[in-house]
């Protein structure tokens, strides 16, 4: 097994990255950080940058990119970092990714994989029109690909499961459109630099983690 695995885990809304992220959380044993958790946790510990992030969010505004890279590097120096991380959802931008390089560079642990999570956008809007959550712990299912034990019902809680109100067809339209236009572009910046592996997300759940696995560990 790789000793480091510095992971930026990549792809659309709906292309399974929660369902694989919880699959290279149990096999590796390293921390998932997904842009949402580090802001809640910044905010629940009352962290300089929590604070400051807070006072954006809570005025209905978009934390500024500088709040968020400070809120990165507050997160991955922690000590659950030292032998890796998942990032998932950041970077969004060419910028922000370019501000990721150099401060993992600075803190000395660096990107070293970056897996990007493919499908097309009619499979994806299949897919997720038919997501179902659970409102009381956050589990994720799928009447196509990952049904749940009894219908409607969550198998980790007993929960009524919901659809969110992105996980209508016209909203994820506009979701897939804005990840297009600003992320995407990563794609190449990430390519260009060695680190980017892909994945076809539409396969078996199965078959895409034994693929990321071996992304992950031919990189380490």
């Amino acid at each position: 097994m790789p000793n480091k695995l510095n992971i930026v885990l990549m792809g659309p809304p709906g292309a399974g990255k929660g369902t694989q992220s919880e699959l290279i959380v149990k096999k590796y044993g390293i921390p998932h950080i997904s842009t949402g958790d580090m802001f809640r946790e910044a905010i629940a510990e009352k962290t300089p940058t929590g604070l400051k992030a807070q006072s954006f969010m809570e005025k209905g505004l978009l934390v500024p990119d500088e709040v968020v890279i400070s809120l990165v590097k507050e997160r991955l120096s922690k000590d659950d970092c030292k032998n890796g991380y998942l990032l998932d959802g950041f970077p969004r931008t060419i910028a922000q990714a370019e501000s990721l390089t150099a401060l993992t560079k600075e803190i000395g642990r660096p990107v070293q994989s970056v897996i990007l999570i493919t499908a097309d956008a009619d499979s994806l809007i299949e897919r997720i029109v038919s997501r179902r959550v659970c409102p009381s712990c956050g589990n994720s299912y799928n009447l196509l690909s990952k049904k749940p034990h009894k219908d409607g019902i969550c198998d980790n809680c007993g929960h009524e499961l919901i659809q969110r109100k992105d996980d209508t067809r016209e909203a994820f339209s506009t979701r897939l459109d804005a990840y297009k236009t600003s992320t995407e572009p990563l794609i190449n910046y990430y390519s260009k630099q060695g680190l980017l592996g892909e994945v076809d997300g539409l396969e078996e759940i199965e078959v895409v983690f034994k693929n990321i696995s071996n992304l992950i560990e031919e990189n380490n």
